[in-house]
Formats: C-alpha cells, sequence, structure tokens
C-alpha cells in the first residue's frame, strides 16, 4: 500500500491500468514549492517520511544527499529543482524505480492517485523542449497551476550514478 497524506490508497500494479480509456495511467500526485509534479505509479515504490541525509561531494545541485533506504544507499533528488520550481521543503521522500536502480524524490506533500489519458496533457512548451534530461515528460494545466510528469527513469544522469558507483554508494 502507498500511503498518501490523506489516507491510505491501494497500490496499483505496473500492468494495472485506469478503466476509462486504453491510453490512460494512473499517477501519483504531489506537490512541489509552486506546482504539482505527476510520477507514473508504476515507477513508485512507496512513500515515506524523509530520513536524514549526507552530503555527496560532486553530484548535481538537485541532489540532495544520501538517505540510507531500508539498507541501502539511495540518492535523494529535491523534485523542485528538478521540475523547475523552487527547492521543496521535503514533507516526504517517493522512493521510484530508476531504470534498474533506486533514486528517492523529496516533495512537499503527496496529494493522491489520478488517472490521466494522453487528451489530458498539453503539447510540450518549446521553451522546455530542448531540456535534454528528459526528466519532464510531459506538462499539463491543472488547477491551480501547472502539473509536470516526470520520467523517473531519467531522475539522475549517468555520470552521477557512475560517481555513486565508485564511491560503493549506488544500490
Amino acid at each position: 500500500m502507498l500511503r498518501a497524506d490523506r489516507g491510505w490508497v491501494p497500490a496499483v500494479t505496473d500492468t494495472e491500468r485506469a478503466p476509462s480509456t486504453s491510453d490512460a495511467a494512473v499517477f501519483l500526485v504531489c506537490s512541489l514549492a509552486s506546482r504539482l509534479c505527476a510520477l507514473p505509479l508504476g515507477a513508485v515504490l512507496e512513500t515515506m517520511r524523509p530520513l536524514p541525509l549526507v552530503p555527496f561531494s560532486g553530484a548535481p545541485d538537485f541532489v540532495l544527499g544520501l538517505a540510507v533506504i531500508r539498507g541501502e544507499a539511495v540518492p535523494v533528488v529535491d523534485a523542485g529543482r528538478l521540475a523547475g520550481d523552487r527547492p521543496v521543503r521535503a514533507g516526504r521522500f517517493v522512493t521510484l524505480r530508476a531504470g534498474g536502480r533506486t533514486a528517492a524524490l523529496a516533495v512537499e506533500g503527496v496529494m493522491g492517485l489520478k488517472t490521466m489519458g494522453a487528451a489530458s496533457f498539453a503539447a510540450f512548451p518549446p521553451l522546455l523542449a530542448g531540456d535534454d534530461s528528459g526528466v519532464v515528460r510531459a506538462v499539463a494545466a491543472r488547477d491551480p497551476g501547472l502539473l509536470v510528469v516526470l520520467d523517473g527513469v531519467r531522475l539522475l544522469p549517468e555520470d552521477t550514478w557512475k560517481q555513486l558507483d565508485a564511491a560503493g554508494a549506488a544500490p
């Protein structure tokens, strides 16, 4: 089960889809400093209270450090900085599958689950289209503002994963 800030919500397996349309998917919606982000539920492992962080030298500025999660050293990424927002005041960590690895996103809060179809998302804004990291997968207008869909697989650049591997810290 995933715990949302406002109660328990059932976990959905990678193969489950939303029943409404064939192009619909389920997302975990989280709050950042001034916007919302959505994470494909199939990539989410769990949500938890923030844990103590150990700085990791040489990491990009959006990497807050390493946290010991389930006995593993896991990089923690500031979802606000990653999504082009202000840094978050971490109220929750969301652990994700990032390829064959695990990473955690620091978010301000977990709002809950939302089913969205491809029609929910606007064309990718031209200013973001040049983002070669590929972390921002899509953008949607939502009351009261912007919803950014993040791609968990691309949270950290490959050279950062290599640094973690070399230091013996990557899960």
